[in-house]
């Protein structure tokens, strides 16, 4: 059973499964927004420019229609008429043409942004499966395509059907009006008639839309194993991963401990904590610990100290605020300047004694450590 929900598509696609999807040009589109967009353009630009477009074509179909006896009897004037009249049609729906283009890309962006994929033009010849193609159609999309056609082929006659009927008297005048009246009557009427549709229909795209979006979602979603077999490929098997991690702690501890005999003195709990610490005059700004370590570690530490000659001393306040708040290579904070400071001169004291002998200095006791570095004193 474990196995069989591991295998169920129940997962959010991953970021890096969405990306592939978008190579691969799968993304949410929505066909009735492209198709919504269209039909108001097409109504706006009739509007806007029908009386333009409608004198242009009155005009080409006057001088196409006007016959010249030089170009009758001769194919080159013809053909040149031909071309002549050719451009003029393409310059007077320019604009128009270039409307409906621009409208087209907005639309096809709009949800999911801008793609150009390659694999999208490959062919598929999957798709030609007679049964994956009965497959798509019998499906639960295939039914909400089915319900949407008919919501939009009744709605679409119905407003369609409204707006004639609401304008019956106009249409009918029509078949009265002069061609130079009656074609801008009849550009105005298509455009509105467009603008009602096309106005209708942002119902079906106000709920198309986040179906579009959720099917695509749905349909990206992953498996948990998927997930897994991800996260390996991307960032590496979490066995090998943790492995690397113990190599690499195990080399940071090796380099660590070779810092250990070079230390000037070694700060201890004396059991719990130990924390090496150097200063070099005129390298350092401040004493730096090189060593830091808790239970079995910080035993090592100390065993390492005393086959070196490493001073240590035991002061637990200053041993815990060391390890807590300094960080291993790095100067120790400012707050525990003065405090180290009496530790250093013991040691240098110390070291004087060993050299030339005298009175043996005495380990400093009540170290000036702020209580707000004390991790015991501030569980306390």
């Amino acid at each position: 059973m474990a196995e069989d929900s591991d295998l169920e598509r129940t997962e959010p696609a991953t970021p890096r499964r969405i990306e592939q999807a978008r190579e691969k040009g799968q993304v949410a589109h929505s066909r009735e927004l492209t198709t919504v967009a269209l039909l108001l353009a097409a109504g706006g630009g009739l509007i806007a420019m029908g009386d333009s477009l409608m004198e242009h074509l009155r005009a080409l179909m006057r001088n196409s229609l006007t016959l010249d006896r030089n170009v009758i009897f001769n194919p080159d004037q013809m053909l040149l008429q031909l071309h002549l009249h050719s451009l003029d049609i393409l310059l007077a729906i320019l604009p128009f043409l270039g409307l409906m283009m621009v409208v087209t890309v907005a639309s096809s962006v709009v949800i999911s942004g801008w793609l150009l994929s390659a694999q999208a033009l490959e062919p598929n010849f999957s798709r030609l499966n007679p049964l994956k193609g009965l497959t798509r159609i019998v499906s639960w999309s295939g039914l909400v395509e089915m319900l949407k056609a008919v919501a939009k082929s009744a709605l679409i006659g119905g407003i369609a059907l409204w707006v004639v009927w609401e304008d019956v008297d106009g249409v009918v005048s029509l078949v009265s009006e002069p061609l130079e009246v009656g074609l801008p009557h009849l550009a105005r009427m298509v455009g509105f008639t467009f603008m009602a549709v096309s106005g209708s229909m942002l119902l079906i795209v106000a709920i198309d839309i986040p179906f579009q979006l959720w099917n695509h979602s749905r349909q990206l979603k992953m498996s948990k194993e998927e997930v897994r077999q991800e996260n390996k490929e991307t960032e590496g098997d979490p066995q090998v991963k943790a492995r690397i991690r113990q190599l690499q702690r195990e080399a940071a501890r090796r380099r660590m401990m070779t810092e250990v005999p070079k230390a000037d003195v070694i700060v201890t709990n004396p059991t719990h904590y130990a924390v090496a610490l150097s200063y070099q005059e005129g390298k350092m700004g401040a004493p730096q610990v090189v060593a830091k370590g808790a239970a079995l570690l910080a035993q090592r530490i100390r065993e390492l100290g005393e086959e070196n000659r490493v001073p240590i001393l035991e002061s637990p306040p200053l041993a815990r605020a060391l390890y807590r708040h300094a960080e291993l290579g790095q100067e120790i904070p400012a707050k525990l300047y003065t405090a180290v400071a009496e530790v250093l001169a013991y040691v240098y004291q110390l070291r004087r004694y060993r050299t030339y002998g005298g009175t043996q200095p005495e380990a400093p006791s009540e170290l000036p450590v702020p209580p707000e570095l004390d991790f015991v004193r501030e569980a306390v």
